[in-house]
């Protein structure tokens, strides 16, 4: 088997695993559904005249495109985060969970292309995911009645789009934490851990030259707080995982 054969079997096989997973599905549906369904919400509250919750959403308490933009990359930010990292940390804690590692071994392909199978499907399903939501949020903000995009909402919707791949970007350290304690709840508090994290950095004031934070930062602020530079940081952080990631699954061993 070659090496495109077999790189090409493996994302069909981790493909397959996540279509019929629940925990695929489940996440799939809370990151967009439910993001939408909180948006909308969100809305019905604020023309409820809440004044609570108009003073904690700040500028994003507005019922026009800018506001419920701004909502979706505050709920994005922190959602967004958990739920790739619970999908994350199934993809590669599944296997020490339910005893399918060992049979790893015996496979004609290497286990650091399996590892690069899994987040090939992993990115995919991301940049799905984050363009469908994107999508939503066209068709949600016309059943509102804001009218047609203009042109910051577009600008918007496209830091709406990149904030959803970047942040599943952020999230690849769960996978490398899942391989080496070898556990799936290890992935998921990891996942927890990357969001705390995040949060108190933009407390903080360092959220810009943190990966986990810039992203966030960058779509809540229009852009305007975090430079290319940094924001370049969040494709670097990834990769460097995603080599830590692959290469520990190439070390595995049955005895440890």
């Amino acid at each position: 088997m070659n090496r495109t054969s077999a790189m090409n079997a493996v994302f069909r096989v981790e493909v397959r695993k996540l279509v019929r997973s629940p925990v695929g599905v489940i996440a799939s549906v809370a990151l967009v559904g439910g993001t939408l369904v909180l948006l909308g919400g969100i809305t019905a509250a604020l023309a409820s005249g809440n004044p609570d919750l108009v003073a904690k959403l700040g500028p994003a308490a507005t019922r026009d495109w800018a506001g419920l933009l701004s909502s979706a990359a505050q709920v994005t930010a922190a959602g967004g985060l958990l739920g790739c990292g619970v999908v994350l940390a199934w993809l590669f804690g599944r296997e020490f969970a339910d005893g399918t590692i060992t049979g790893l071994f015996a496979l004609p392909v290497s286990r650091g292309r399996i590892a690069l199978g899994k987040l090939a499907v992993y990115a995919v399903w991301v940049v799905g995911l984050s363009l469908l939501l994107t999508l939503g949020l066209l068709g949600l903000g016309a059943l509102l009645g804001y009218g047609g995009p203009t042109g910051g909402a577009w600008a918007a919707l496209g830091r709406q789009l990149l904030l959803g791949v970047l942040t599943g970007a952020v999230a690849t350290p769960i996978a490398w934490v899942a391989t080496v304690t070898r556990s799936l709840l290890a992935g998921v508090g990891c996942a927890i851990g990357l969001v705390v994290v995040s949060q108190v950095a933009v407390l903080a004031g360092a959220g810009a030259w943190l990966p986990l934070a810039g992203p966030a930062l960058w779509a809540m602020s229009h852009g305007t707080e975090v430079t290319a530079w940094q924001l370049a940081l969040v494709p670097a952080f990834a990769v460097a995982f995603t080599v830590l990631a692959c290469s520990s699954w190439t070390r595995l061993r049955l005895n440890r």
